[in-house]
């Protein structure tokens, strides 16, 4: 069988008595969710019951990182399976002038799957660059706009209607995101202008309300919010390009970094928490839909964020940088008879942007468009052998390449004094000691080099290629 493009449909087995061939698929999106942010993670400061569920249903990848720890970026992987360095983009601001092609838009993940005979439906935040940021280019009809409790009333309007044949739903919710807005009101405060006025900052400002009520807000902290990270402080030998271009570049984040009380950063700490509460909730109804029309046994589930959040963790908030809780995201896949209930991988790297695409085509039993660097997740989450799986993975962002190995994590960036930043996560986790110049280390420096300048040829990211060798 092929589609409407040529594509070969193979033809895959049942993965249940009576059950079609190819499942449903809903794909659901976080913003901004890092990945240690779900209580099955561990996590006692927040109980997240509907992604607890959910990954109690599946299996949940411990090592899945972001192609960019950026929205913009990170959705163009999403949609397309490609690098964002593919299209010349590093973060939101490049995303006008970004060299999108036809073949991209084509073979972007809503419509192959439309070609293959999906009805493919999206709901919810989109921030693409201009030529993929109207869904019906992408072959997807649009549920709605809402990426709130309206996205979630519109999933479930959606999953109780008739369905003639297997669906695509993307549902892009749009917090924990709005955490952003505690620093950015914070600044415009201290500066004595008015908080921001949209519907983002207005959610935040809620939840905050929430605290300031109690009448006192220093035993509030004391009692209700996450204690500071063991990663608190400022690592020694930071890059300077992360201050002079992530740091300094917005001066709210600066006036944060260098002004914020340890309080003040707990309590940013908990409206995390109930912020991502918030969707968990949300997320909640969207499954609790799916189980009541039906449809549960036959739809493979896949959900992740499109990055993280900095959560206090070196004084910052945000995103953007290449540490782990900016790029490192949760990753859930669940399919009941096929995936295994329960198993929490810890042992591969999954890339979402670059590996979401492949696998839902080899579930939707289409091939892969060529040329792309992604891999089938399909095999890890069914607890199925992979061979020769990567032994590492890459994120970019628009001034920086980061290289994270079994143990080891490498990241450059293209100026300012420590450009070179090696951290040994076995030992130091929280990533407060840069190895990369210390003559111990040199030769782990050096493998850690070569896998990012091979990546760079490889894939011709001519970003990196400009900055790789300086000295």
């Amino acid at each position: 069988m092929k589609t409407a493009a040529g594509l070969a449909l193979p033809q895959i087995p049942a993965v249940g008595a009576g059950r079609p061939q190819r499942p449903n698929i809903l794909f659901i999106m976080t913003d901004q969710q890092h990945a240690g942010m779900m209580s099955c993670t561990g996590n006692r400061w927040l109980k997240t019951p509907a992604l607890d569920r959910l990954a109690a249903s599946g299996t949940r990848f411990e090592r899945a990182y972001s192609s960019n720890p950026v929205c913009v970026p990170s959705r163009f992987s999403l949609q397309t399976g490609l690098m964002p360095s593919a299209i010349g983009m590093g973060q939101n601001e490049d995303s006008p002038q970004a060299t999108v092609t036809d073949t991209m838009v084509q073979q972007s993940l809503g419509n192959l799957l439309q070609k293959a005979g999906y009805e493919t439906v999206y709901g919810g935040k989109v921030h693409l660059p201009p030529k993929l940021n109207n869904v019906r280019n992408l072959g997807y009809r649009n549920l709605t706009g809402d990426s709130r409790q309206g996205l979630a009333e519109a999933c479930v309007k959606f999953l109780r209607g008739p369905h003639t044949k297997p669906f695509l739903l993307f549902a892009s919710f749009i917090n924990p995101h709005d955490i952003c807005y505690m620093g950015i009101n914070a600044h415009q405060r201290a500066n004595g202008e008015a908080a921001a006025a949209n519907v983002d900052s207005r959610t935040c400002e809620a939840v905050l309300d929430l605290a300031r009520q109690s009448g006192d807000l220093t035993a509030f902290v004391r009692d209700h919010c996450p204690p500071l990270p063991a990663n608190y402080g400022i690592p020694d030998l930071e890059p300077e390009c992360i201050t002079r271009k992530f740091v300094e570049i917005r001066p709210f984040r600066a006036y944060i970094r260098a002004s914020w009380s340890d309080d003040q950063w707990r309590l940013h700490r908990w409206a995390y928490c109930r912020l991502t509460e918030m969707v968990d909730e949300q997320i909640g109804i969207v499954l609790d839909a799916l189980r009541d029309a039906g449809l549960e046994n036959n739809t493979l589930i896949v959900f992740t964020s499109d990055h993280g959040d900095m959560d206090s963790a070196h004084k910052l908030e945000h995103k953007s940088i290449l540490y782990e809780e900016s790029v490192r995201i949760p990753f859930v896949m669940s399919f009941p008879g096929a995936i295994p209930k329960g198993p929490v991988d810890d042992a591969h790297f999954v890339s979402n942007g670059l590996d979401l695409l492949p696998t839902l085509c080899d579930y939707a039993g289409m091939e892969t468009p060529a040329g792309l660097p992604g891999r089938s997740v399909r095999p890890l989450a069914e607890g199925k052998a992979a061979e020769a799986w990567r032994d590492f993975v890459i994120s970019e962002t628009e001034c920086g390449r980061m290289v994270r190995t079994d143990r080891f994590k490498y990241c450059l960036y293209n100026s300012g004094a420590h450009r070179e930043q090696l951290t040994d996560l076995k030992d130091d986790p929280g990533e407060m000691k840069n190895l990369a110049e210390t003559p111990a280390f040199s030769n782990v420096l050096g493998q850690h080099r070569q896998l990012l300048r091979g990546w760079v040829e490889k894939t011709g990211d001519r970003i990196a290629a400009s900055y790789i060798d300086r000295k």
